[in-house]
C-alpha cells in the first residue's frame, strides 16, 4: 500500500494548497523608482541632486496629476527655491509631479504619492433572492486613499480551478466597498463556496480572512415594503397590519415567512409575532386608545439565510367609540402592566356613569379575573338596607314607648291596692269555637299590629 501512496501524495498536497489558497498575494500596489511615498499629515523633503549644487539657483515646480498637457502650464505651481525642498503635513492634494530647474533646465523630477495603508477588510456577503447576484460588502472607518483598489476572488472549496476575481467598488455616501458576483443559472446552492479579499495602495496592502459560504445559506431579503396599521370597526383593542413583498424577490416562485414586532408608544418593549405567512395581521390584544408602533421583517420561507432588516416604523391607534367618555387626562387604557410581565384590565369611567337611551351604550369590557357588577344592583340593595335601618328604628322607638307606659301602670296599680282584681265575665268559648279571624273593632292598648304601617308613625 505504501508504493501506491507515494505517487499520489503530492498530488494530494498540491490539490489542497490549491483549495486553501482561492486568492492571490496581496502587497503594495508596485512603485516606480522616482516615486516618494508620504503618509498624510507627515513632513516630506525631496532632493533635486544629491551633491549640493554651489552658487546655482535651484527653483521647483509642481505639477497636478492629469495636468501634463495643459496649455500653457496653468495648473503648475512655482515652490520655493534651494537644492532641497521642504513639505510640511502633506495631504492627498499635495500628490503630484515635483520638478527642480536650474536656469530653466530640468534636472530631476519626483512623484510624491501621499496615501496610507489601507483597513483589513471584514467581508460579509448576502444574497437578496434565490435570482439575484451575490454581493459582497465591507465598511471603512475612513475614506480611502485615491490610488487603493479592492479585489475580490470567489471559487469552489476543494477543488483546483482557478478563482473568478471581481473588482469591487468604493461608495462614498455609504462609506463602504461593495463587490458584485455574478451568480450563473441552475448554480448548486448547498455547494461551499471561498470568498477572500485584498484591498492595496502605493502604501501597502491588506487581505482578509477566508470566508467559507453557500449561496443558500447568504440569503439575505430586502425589508417588506408598504406597512399600514388599520383600526378595526367596533374593535377596541384590535389592530390589522398590513404590508408587501418587497420588489427584489418574486413570490411567484419563493415564499417568505414573516416576523411582526408591536408596542403601544408608552412601553418601550416589543412583542413579536413569528412563523406569519402571509401579508396581513390581526393584534388583539392593542391598548385601548393608545398609538402603537410596528415594524416587520422577512426570512425565506425554510428558514435559509438570515432575516432581512426591520422594515421602516408603521404607526395606528385601534377603533375608539365617539359615545365614549375620556377623562380630562386624556385617552383611557384599558391595560396595565402586571408584575409577571402579562396585561390586566382596569374599570373604565363608563361603568360609573348612566346608560345610553336605547341601552346601548358603555363600553364592553372582556372577561377578566374579576367580574364587573352592575351600578343598578348597588342601588337596589342600598335601597333595601335604608329601607330595612327605617322598619327598625320605628320598632324600637315604639317598643320603648310601650314599655315605657307599662311600667308606669304597674306602679300606680302596686299603690292603691294590695289584691288583684278578677275580670268577671263569661268564660272563653273552647278553642275550637273560636273564630280565626275577629270582626275589626277598638284596639286594646298596648296591642301591636305589623300590618297597619300608620301604627308606627302615628304620635301617642
Amino acid at each position: 500500500m505504501a508504493w501506491l501512496l507515494g505517487p499520489l501524495l503530492p498530488a494530494a498536497l498540491l490539490l489542497l494548497a490549491a483549495a486553501a489558497a482561492p486568492g492571490r498575494p496581496c502587497g503594495p500596489a508596485g512603485l516606480s523608482r522616482d516615486t516618494v511615498l508620504g503618509r498624510p499629515g507627515a513632513n516630506v523633503t525631496l532632493t533635486c541632486q544629491d551633491e549640493g549644487l554651489v552658487n546655482i539657483t535651484v527653483s521647483w515646480k509642481m505639477e497636478k496629476w492629469g495636468t501634463a498637457a495643459a496649455v500653457g502650464g496653468g495648473h503648475d505651481r512655482r515652490l520655493a527655491e534651494g537644492n532641497t525642498l521642504l513639505l510640511w503635513q502633506v495631504r492627498y492634494e499635495d500628490s503630484g509631479r515635483y520638478s527642480c530647474y536650474v536656469g530653466g533646465r530640468p534636472l530631476r523630477s519626483l512623484r510624491l504619492l501621499v496615501e496610507e495603508p489601507p483597513e483589513t477588510p471584514r467581508v460579509s456577503c448576502y444574497r437578496r433572492s434565490h435570482d439575484k447576484d451575490v454581493l459582497c460588502e465591507w465598511p471603512l472607518q475612513a475614506k480611502p486613499s485615491p490610488g487603493t483598489r479592492a479585489m475580490l476572488w470567489v471559487k469552489q472549496r476543494f477543488t483546483a480551478e482557478n478563482a473568478t476575481e471581481q473588482r469591487c467598488r468604493y461608495f462614498s455616501k455609504a462609506q463602504k466597498f461593495v463587490c458584485r458576483v455574478k451568480v450563473p443559472p441552475g448554480a448548486d446552492d448547498t455547494k461551499p463556496l471561498v470568498v477572500s479579499t485584498c484591498v492595496n495602495n502605493g502604501a501597502g496592502g491588506s487581505a482578509s480572512e477566508d470566508r467559507i459560504i453557500t449561496l443558500s445559506s447568504i440569503l439575505k431579503p430586502d425589508p417588506p415594503l408598504n406597512v399600514t396599521v388599520e383600526a378595526l370597526e367596533k374593535a377596541p383593542q384590535q389592530l390589522r397590519i398590513n404590508w408587501s413583498y418587497p420588489s427584489s424577490w418574486d413570490p411567484r416562485f419563493y415564499w417568505l415567512r414573516f416576523q411582526v414586532r408591536y408596542r403601544p408608544e408608552p412601553a418601550q418593549t416589543f412583542m413579536e409575532v413569528d412563523q406569519v405567512m402571509t401579508t396581513w395581521l390581526d393584534i388583539r390584544d392593542a391598548w385601548r386608545g393608545t398609538r402603537h408602533v410596528v415594524q416587520v421583517r422577512a426570512q425565506e420561507e425554510f428558514g435559509h439565510g438570515a432575516w432581512s432588516e426591520w422594515s421602516q416604523e408603521a404607526v395606528g391607534t385601534p377603533w375608539t367609540d365617539p359615545r365614549d367618555l375620556t377623562s380630562e387626562m386624556g385617552p383611557f387604557s384599558s391595560q396595565f402592566p402586571m408584575e409577571d410581565g402579562t396585561y390586566g384590565v382596569t374599570l373604565p369611567p363608563e361603568l360609573f356613569g348612566e346608560d345610553a337611551a336605547d341601552g346601548t351604550g358603555g363600553a364592553v369590557v372582556e372577561a377578566s379575573a374579576r367580574s364587573v357588577a352592575s351600578p343598578y344592583t348597588f342601588l337596589v340593595a342600598g335601597g333595601s338596607l335604608l329601607l330595612g335601618i327605617a322598619l327598625f328604628v320605628g320598632i324600637v322607638v315604639r317598643y320603648k314607648q310601650t314599655w315605657r307606659t307599662g311600667g308606669q301602670r304597674g306602679a300606680k296599680q302596686e299603690g292603691e291596692a294590695q289584691h288583684v282584681l278578677v275580670p268577671l265575665g263569661p268564660p272563653s268559648p273552647p278553642l275550637s269555637e273560636t273564630p280565626l279571624l275577629s270582626p275589626p273593632g277598638p284596639l286594646a292598648p298596648g296591642a301591636l299590629h305589623v300590618t297597619n304601617l300608620d301604627y308606627f308613625f302615628s304620635e301617642q
